[in-house]
């Protein structure tokens, strides 16, 4: 059933026009569109007003501020990862939630950064003039990367604030983005674990839904909450069928503008490969979390994570199964590629795009499995921790602009603050987790493999991650801190088993990165802004670039769809809620928790909780705020159905639909459930500043 609604929904992705298609880059808005369908014609300072009030939560997720005194609004999940750090095995904040329901007991986050963006300029001209396209692609490469760092070097030390290069459209344009950063960041509320992510894994990427997936943090500076002057006006009645909505946020990747060589290495190689790696991973979590509670307690936020990706791949890989789709990315790419071919011009300058770009994908996928194992190790802290430290000695000894991109100037005070977090870390759990990373390793690569060899010097998986984890003194922030003041001379003198383990792999770590970038980041790079030029010639700038993490606007509407013979409506509400809850006999994941269950009578049961929009969406918009056309705040992203996974390659609007919490709901919720009248005040109150 699921492949045949996937096949469903790209049929009709071969007409864009009429689709709510679009993840737009600020500066280059759909207003054309927006202004013929949708009567609606954003002003320079909705557009500004909409950019200040929206927020990157920089561990992955979105946000926005909704009141002038730093408070932020996200999703659950996305605040998973903080809720794990501040909680301990006597205060379970995941399983119980955490309500502050006074200024002085909102609780500092120990690694958390947000970001806003206060500005954005194309930087193109700057960076493609530093490249000369007579060289080898490599030499290109170097070329673009240290351009990209000189500049953001510079906008750092002019402005004082974060500065990335980005690159759009495959490398046919560059912008700089300038970010104001806050990592003063303290949490204000959260639910219960059961009550955001009601129906667990079985509901999922479905709909109906009837979750309260929601958090709230509060920015602070100089040690007082941090005055805003965008924030988004709660809307107390929410959003409503058929209205025009917007969402403003951080869609993590998207591949619609990659060639069909390119995908097919995708659905032939990459996903299945990250799909075994995933579904390895959360066996092994589970393993360890069947120890004992307290072991529960510190796998949760993880397999959580895990499984979610699991679904994502499970559906994305589905859809590049899909011949519908797989026939309408070869036809696109066909009508492209005959029209560059058809102009003399056009023809001589990129004709050769497409080959090149192939090429491309089969080396990746000759190498995919070494790179993937060698780059992360498994999510496990110490670990990565131990091979930053050694990287991380050497890289800033280096000009700026020769350095990996991580250690550039512009990026160390983000890199220090997760390197040297006072967050606690769980010895068994890092162990039980290396251990089956360098067993999926030693499996998929072989022994014979130079990194896995230097990666268990002999030893089996087990073992070695017993000794390397239990020697090491790389859980204590101060012993990370002082191996990078003392800079290579303390690193390379110092005896903990990690980082000697980190100094063996650092060589195979360096070589296979050199071939990545030497040999595939180059060629996609280059080949890629070719690529985005034929398009331009072609189809002009009438098209949005793929997803990069960086703040878009996607516009849709309100509406529910149908699936097979019947009807989804748009929305849920709290009555559906504890009538499935009663359904299931309140077995988990239907358990409604006490609290919840408590309100039943007083909560309205007809008040909305969960809605569906047609807006554009993947991974990272989580948190994201939906927003009316007087930009006034209306509900929360926080999932896609199972029929939006194929947004990754390809939009439809037929059935795929963007799912958020109802701002109406979540409202009654603080008031009705939780007792955190202030801070619902707050959020409908009157500005204060």
């Amino acid at each position: 059933m699921k492949r045949l609604m996937l096949a469903a929904a790209v049929a009709l992705a071969a007409a864009p026009a009429f689709a709510d298609e679009g993840m737009w880059t600020l500066d280059n808005l759909p207003v054309k569109q927006l202004s013929e369908r949708y009567k609606f014609k954003p002003s320079k300072s909705w557009v500004e007003h909409v950019r200040l009030s929206s927020v990157r939560f920089n561990d992955g997720g979105s946000g926005a501020f909704v009141s002038p005194e730093g408070l932020l609004i996200t999703n659950h999940h996305v605040a998973l990862g903080q809720l794990q750090k501040v909680s301990t095995a006597e205060r379970d904040f995941v399983k119980d939630g955490f309500y502050a329901r006074t200024r002085e007991a909102e609780m500092k986050c120990p690694d958390l950064e947000v970001n806003v963006l206060q500005s954005m300029a194309n930087v193109t001209k700057r960076v493609l003039k530093a490249v000369d396209s007579s060289q080898p692609e490599k030499v290109q490469n170097e070329q673009r990367k240290g351009e990209m760092a000189r500049i953001e070097k510079e906008s750092m030390e002019k402005t004082g604030l974060r500065s990335d290069v980005v690159e759009l459209y495959h490398g046919g344009e560059y912008w700089l983005y300038r970010f104001k950063k806050y990592t003063d960041l303290r949490l204000v509320m959260a639910p219960e674990m059961q009550t955001a992510f009601y129906g667990g894994d079985p509901d999922n990427f479905t709909f109906p839904r009837h979750d309260l997936d929601v958090a709230f943090f509060r920015a602070y500076e100089d040690g007082k909450p941090a005055p805003v002057k965008h924030w988004f006006k709660w809307s107390a009645d929410g959003a409503k069928e058929g209205d025009l909505v917007f969402v403003t946020g951080h869609p993590g990747r998207t591949d619609r503008l990659k060639t069909l060589a390119e995908l097919v290495i995708e659905r032939d190689a990459v996903l299945p490969y990250l799909l075994k790696q995933y579904k390895r991973r959360v066996l092994a979590l589970k393993a360890y979390a069947l120890t004992g509670p307290e072991e529960d307690r510190r796998a949760k936020d993880r397999i959580f994570s895990f499984e979610n990706t699991i679904k994502a791949f499970t559906g994305q890989l589905e859809g590049l199964q899909s011949q519908k789709l797989m026939a309408q990315k070869s036809a696109e790419e066909k009508a492209l590629r005959d029209k560059t071919l058809g102009d003399k011009k056009l023809s001589a300058r990129y004709g050769d795009v497409w080959e090149k770009l192939a090429s491309t994908a089969v080396e990746y996928g000759r190498r995919h499995k070494e790179y993937l194992a060698r780059q992360r190790m498994a999510g496990t802290k110490l670990p990565e921790f131990a091979a930053t430290i050694v990287r991380y000695v050497a890289e800033v000894q280096k000009p700026n602009d020769k350095r990996y991109e991580e250690f550039r100037d512009s990026a160390l005070e983000s890199l220090n603050l997760r390197l040297f977090s006072p967050a606690p870390i769980y010895g068994d759990f890092e162990e039980a987790v290396l251990a089956d990373a360098l067993a999926f390793a030693k499996d998929e690569l072989g022994e014979s493999d130079p990194w896995v060899k230097a990666a268990l010097d002999g030893k089996a998986p087990a073992k070695q991650a017993a000794a390397l984890i239990s020697g090491s003194k790389l859980s204590d922030a101060a012993v990370r801190k002082a191996l990078v003041d003392g800079g290579v001379q303390a690193v390379e003198a110092s005896t903990d088993p990690l980082i000697v383990w980190a100094r063996a792999i650092d060589p195979h770590y360096r070589e296979l990165r050199k071939w990545y970038e030497d040999n595939i980041q180059a060629s996609r790079a280059i080949q890629g802004k070719r690529l985005a030029s034929a398009r331009f010639a072609v189809y002009g700038k009438g098209t949005y670039p793929d997803a990069t993490f960086t703040l878009r606007l996607s516009y849709g509407k309100v509406a529910g769809y149908g699936e097979g013979t019947t009807l989804v409506p748009y929305k849920t509400n709290f009555g559906g809620m504890y009538a499935r809850g009663a359904a299931f006999d309140y077995k988990p994941p239907f358990n409604v928790m006490p609290r919840v269950l408590e309100a039943q009578g007083k909560i309205d049961p007809a008040t909305p909780l969960d809605f569906v929009s047609t807006n554009d969406i993947i991974g990272g918009n989580s948190g994201s705020p939906v927003l009316n056309r007087d930009a006034e705040y209306v509900g929360l992203i926080f999932d896609g159905n199972i029929q939006s996974l194929v947004w990754r390659y390809a939009f439809t609007d037929e059935q795929g639909r963007a799912i958020a919490v109802h701002s109406k709901g979540i409202l009654e919720s603080l008031k009705t459930i939780y007792g955190m009248k202030s801070l619902a005040d707050e959020l409908t109150a009157a500005p204060r500043l």
